[in-house]
Parts: structure tokens; C-alpha cells; sequence
């Protein structure tokens, strides 16, 4: 094996995900004619609570797969459209120092919080751009394993907390899942913490398809990174400490709904996708709740963005 084979198999290919789509057919067998795609249309949003409150808070979060390409693609155009009052942003895969300058001198968001990689520029990384400052603004989850690779971002408010968090992933052949599982819990012990203090909004790239509902080709990916038993079992802990996955809360049958689709394939145009983003909620906050949005339709990444309107 080459140096850079070992380099690439033992960095995992953060990011890594399956399509689980069958083998070509056999010489000789009848080629089944593929079905037409199953799309997901993102309904209008929903503004008022449950209780007839009008949102007035809005999160937007978008995995972006390379910040600076993002922003060649014109990313930061739909995020004007947009108009969240938060703005949080993973695998921005740049250190501060690179950041471009359309990001940096955005007065929509004066407020702006970058966390990378210590050890391999690049790699990873969060950002939290705010309108409004927060009270505090912290990095990582206290623990130096995890910290060093820049994942977290947590900004407290009057009200609540927010947590931006891009998930390790399992990697090509799982070589990550043990410091997965061990991430899972150490994770759920800071947010538990937190929620002590005061109800947190936690959202990002959590790197997991809850359900078989979850991703397109549940049968194919038992055994593959986002899918395994003990990631979904991470995810049913978390949400057993007393947190809820918005998305589900509102539209609990939806299915093909999907913010992460493989380059290879054509997968996004066939919609052969996994929802790996999330707004995860306090139970305390679940009564401001309005609406938690999939923006199929905005592109400039392998992931689309995900809105959460709320009242705080």
C-alpha cells in the first residue's frame, strides 16, 4: 500500500457515505427499467407555534462541504435570500486565516465564530455567524480527544443555548466507529449539562440516519458509516435525555426527505439521499417550535441547508 493509500484509508474520507445501490446485473438477465425519482417538495413555513405565537427567531445551518468552494458557488447569495438571524455552518474545511473575504465582511452577521482543525488543516470545522451577540461564546465540548478537531461551537443566549456541531464520522469501513460511540456519549453528557442550565437548540451534520425512513437505501447500509446500530442507538440516547429531532416532531411520516446526497450516481437528481441534519430541541423549548425546513432545492454543496423557525 502506498503512503498516500495508507494516508487516505486511515483519514477516513470524513464526509463518507454509501448510496447502498445494487450491483450492476448479471450478463444475460433483464435490466430492471429505474424507476422514476421520488422528490421532496419543502412545503411553505409555518410561522406560529402550536399555541398561535409568531416565530421570531430563525437558524439556518448548511454543511458546506468546503467553505471556500461554497462561497465560489455562490452560497452566501442564498444565505441574503435566506435571511436566518444565526447562521451555522460545518465542514467549512478552512483555517481563519484563509477565510475568504466575501464571509468575513458580511455585515448581515457582525457577530462571527470560526473553530478548525488543530492538527490537519482543511479538516472539519464549524462557524457560527450571529446578528445579535451572544452572551458567550465557548469551542468544543471540554474534552481534548475531540476538541482538537475543531467540531463545536456553542453560543449562549438570553434563553437558550445554541450548539452547532459537525459529527465525526464512522469513515470507509468503519475504521472510526469506536471513537464514534465514545464521542456519542461524551457529547450527550455536555449537552445534558447544558440543558441544566438552560434549554439548547443543538443542529448541525450529526452524521446519522435515525430511521430506515432516514435515508433511501436503508437494506444496503446496515453495515456502512451513518447507518450502523450503535450510531442510531447514539442518536435514541440522545433524544432518551430528554431532546427531540424537529423534523420528525412535525412531519413524523415524511419520507424521502433528505439533505445529503453523494456526488457519484446522480444521486441528488434521483433523490437517493439520507437526512443527516438536524435541529435537535429541549423538550422545554418544543412548545416555541413553528417549523423545521429541508431547502432541497438550494445547491453549492453534497448537503442542503436546514432552517428551524421558532419563538424564544
Amino acid at each position: 500500500m502506498s503512503k498516500r493509500a495508507k494516508k487516505n484509508e486511515q483519514e477516513a474520507g470524513d464526509g463518507d457515505h454509501d448510496n447502498g445501490t445494487a450491483p450492476a446485473a448479471k450478463k444475460g438477465k433483464k435490466v430492471k427499467e429505474p424507476e422514476a425519482p421520488i422528490l421532496y417538495s419543502d412545503p411553505p413555513d409555518k410561522m406560529n407555534s402550536k399555541d398561535g405565537r409568531a416565530a421570531n427567531m430563525k437558524i439556518t445551518s448548511w454543511n458546506v462541504d468546503g467553505l471556500r468552494a461554497w462561497v465560489k458557488k455562490k452560497g452566501l447569495d442564498w444565505v441574503r435570500d435566506e435571511a436566518p438571524d444565526v447562521l451555522c455552518l460545518q465542514e467549512t474545511k478552512c483555517a481563519e486565516k484563509s477565510l475568504p473575504d466575501e464571509i468575513t465582511s458580511m455585515p448581515e452577521f457582525p457577530h462571527k465564530y470560526w473553530a478548525g482543525s488543530d492538527e490537519k488543516e482543511g479538516y472539519s470545522g464549524v462557524a457560527m455567524l450571529c446578528k445579535t451577540e451572544p452572551l458567550k461564546v465557548t469551542y468544543g465540548i471540554g474534552k481534548e480527544e475531540h476538541d482538537k478537531e475543531g467540531r463545536v461551537i456553542t453560543a449562549e443566549f438570553p434563553t437558550f443555548f445554541l450548539v452547532t456541531a459537525y459529527v465525526p464520522n464512522s469513515g470507509r469501513g468503519l475504521v472510526r466507529l469506536d471513537y464514534r460511540k465514545t464521542w456519542d456519549v461524551e457529547f450527550k453528557v455536555y449537552l445534558s449539562d447544558l440543558d441544566k442550565r438552560k434549554p439548547l437548540v443543538l443542529c448541525g451534520d450529526l452524521n446519522v440516519a435515525h430511521e430506515e425512513i432516514d435515508l433511501k437505501n436503508s437494506k444496503g447500509n446496515k453495515k456502512n458509516a451513518g447507518f450502523t446500530a450503535e450510531e442510531r442507538e447514539g442518536f435514541n440516547q440522545l433524544l432518551a435525555a430528554g431532546f427531540t429531532d424537529s423534523f420528525r416532531e412535525l412531519y413524523p411520516e415524511q419520507a424521502n426527505a433528505y439533505t445529503f446526497w453523494t456526488y457519484m450516481m446522480n444521486s441528488r437528481s434521483k433523490n437517493v439521499g439520507w437526512r443527516l441534519d438536524y435541529f435537535v430541541l429541549s423538550s422545554a423549548l418544543l412548545p416555541g417550535l413553528c417549523d423545521s425546513k429541508i431547502r432541497n432545492q438550494a445547491m453549492g454543496s453534497d448537503h442542503c441547508p436546514i432552517t428551524l423557525h421558532m419563538v424564544v
